[in-house]
């Protein structure tokens, strides 16, 4: 009877409890402790997992707005998830739109190369082009002016000839300065990558130079637009240079020195001034794009002409991109030639 009393009382009270002296171990029957045991192996483990269960939901509610009154389960919030896949179209756009903005910078990377290893910080950079821009000035304006005063020669007294031998002492004395400088502020970089001042025949850029070529009609339409947004003052008086009075007097050898300068001398130093070392120079702040056109900025303000700003700016881009593709200065070289060559034919007509 004592232990059908005890085996009807039990489930009234708390499993395993050690409070009550009324219950031992020694009071059950043999038969009873497998079904207690047996009930205590199926109750454990889903207390486990529903407190388990309990503490997720709660650590998300904590995760979610305080305003939150009925804290959800995790299987409630992944089914409402599954129900409602409007949720994520923000983080899928998002996706989209920086999968197509990668997209189009793998697109322009491939078009315009990639950035240059530069050793070098913006200090040196400008170091370098203030000390090129003082050195074409004065070379241009004193040094050889002075120099030629102190042997008796005055340029307006100069022939044709001697006036355009002038400029072409000038241009090259300029040019050698610019590289002087070059050498003297980067010597403690060297030895610089394979890919600074490069001059390479080979390579497949010769597409790219006769594309180039294709762009100096819109070039001389861009002149003529810029003269019509800034025309010449007309309190300015309109004189024509050396270059435009040796052709009118059909000199050959002025012609041919003049030829030179424009040909030969001024894209050499200008393109290993702007394309071989500021362009690259700029790509450690900022994209190769954005390096392109700064570059081409400083190209047409070293011209000091106004009225030529925009078809030198977008000289200036073309060039640049050549640059950026064939990592090789020998094409912009050649592409610059060509249109001051083209420049110079169409003085002759």
């Amino acid at each position: 009877m004592l232990s059908s009393n005890c085996t009807h009382s039990f489930p009234q009270r708390p499993l395993l409890s050690t409070s009550s002296p009324r219950f031992r171990v020694s009071t059950f029957s043999p038969k009873s402790l497998p079904t207690l045991s047996h009930r205590i192996r199926i109750s454990e483990p889903h207390h486990r997992i529903s407190t388990k269960r309990w503490k997720i939901s709660c650590f998300r509610n904590e995760e979610s707005s305080s305003g939150a009154s009925n804290p959800e389960s995790i299987d409630d919030v992944l089914h409402k998830e599954l129900e409602n896949p409007e949720i994520d179209k923000p983080s899928v756009e998002k996706r989209n739109r920086i999968s197509r903005f990668r997209e189009a910078a793998d697109v322009v990377v491939k078009v315009i190369g990639k950035p240059w290893t530069v050793p070098w910080t913006a200090e040196t950079i400008l170091q370098v082009m203030l000390l090129w821009i003082v050195s074409f000035w004065f070379i241009g304006s004193w040094m050889i002016p002075f120099g030629a005063y102190m042997v008796g020669i005055s340029k307006e007294s100069l022939t044709f000839r001697g006036q355009a031998l002038f400029s072409l002492l000038t241009d090259v004395t300029e040019g050698l300065a610019g590289i002087l400088i070059l050498q003297r502020c980067l010597s403690r970089f060297r030895p610089l990558p394979s890919d600074w001042f490069k001059f390479c025949l080979k390579g497949n850029w010769l597409f790219d130079v006769l594309l180039g070529c294709l762009m100096f009609p819109l070039v001389n339409r861009l002149s003529q637009f810029n003269l019509d947004l800034l025309p010449v003052l007309p309190s300015t008086p309109l004189t024509l240079s050396s270059v435009e009075q040796s052709i009118l007097a059909r000199d050959p050898v002025a012609m041919a020195l003049y030829a030179l300068v424009l040909v030969v001398c001024a894209p050499l130093w200008e393109e290993i001034v702007f394309r071989g070392f500021l362009l690259p120079s700029l790509t450690k702040y900022m994209p190769v794009w954005c390096s392109i056109l700064m570059s081409s900025i400083a190209f047409a303000l070293a011209h000091f002409n106004v009225q030529r700003m925009l078809p030198l700016i977008f000289l200036g881009v073309v060039m640049g991109v050549i640059y950026g593709r064939s990592r090789n200065l020998l094409p912009s070289i050649l592409l610059h030639s060509l249109w001051n060559g083209f420049v110079f034919l169409d003085l002759m007509k």
